[in-house]
């Protein structure tokens, strides 16, 4: 059956090759010392790293793993993370494995519905480190989560060679730097100079910055 007509099998990882679970890594906001956000980190089972899940996608599973990485990090920040807290829940996707956003989508909704989590607390982010095939189906994915109510972010900014191209293209809500820019930022005047003309773009565009690696 075309992964684009269904979501049948796609609740969890079971059937991946690698059983997979999700691990949360607080965001904080440093202002206001206070946690931001939780990013969904996918991780084996038996406790491997993400580099060993991630090894066994393939172009036939690539569909079922993202949809599969979104539900199961709902269904554990909706049972694990704080009651009563506002902090977003940010899951990575694949641009090249969305068919068709808002049938995507259906299965997160659902999932987020069942685990009493609030879906505009979502945010969706994609890497520039991930060649894109078709930057207007991946603009029509973005404009549709923007409709939704999601947040939608750009992350490892930095790290390629597009991401200001991906940038002006997207404008995204949000752009995390890659870490690679941030550490040891403070003994690099290059890196200083560098993340303020970052800061300024984004200001600009009314984009907010997240550092990572902090």
């Amino acid at each position: 059956m075309p992964a684009q007509g269904t979501c049948d099998g796609c609740r969890n990882g079971d059937d991946f090759p690698i059983p997979f679970t999700m691990a949360f890594q607080p965001i904080v906001d440093i202002s206001a010392n206070a946690i931001w956000g939780y990013e969904a980190l996918v991780r084996g089972r038996d406790g491997s790293g993400a580099a060993t899940v991630l090894a066994a996608v393939s172009d036939d599973n690539r569909y079922r793993f993202d949809q599969a990485c979104r539900v199961t990090a709902i269904e554990l920040a909706g049972a694990k993370l704080p009651r009563g807290s506002r902090a977003r829940l940010s899951i990575n996707f694949m641009p090249n494995a969305v068919y068709e956003p808002t049938a995507c989508i259906r299965a997160s909704l659902a999932a987020a519905a069942k685990a009493h989590f609030d879906p505009g607390r979502l945010m969706f982010e994609f890497t520039e480190n991930e060649r894109i095939v078709d930057t207007a189906h991946v603009q029509n994915i973005i404009e549709t989560y923007r409709r939704i109510g999601f947040t939608t972010a750009l992350d490892d900014f930095g790290a390629g060679y597009a991401g200001l191209g991906l940038l002006a293209r997207f404008q995204p809500d949000l752009i995390k730097l890659d870490m690679e820019l941030i550490r040891g930022v403070q003994s690099s005047p290059a890196r200083q100079v560098i993340i303020k003309g970052i800061v300024d773009i984004a200001r600009a565009l009314k984009v907010t910055v997240l550092a990572e690696g902090v």
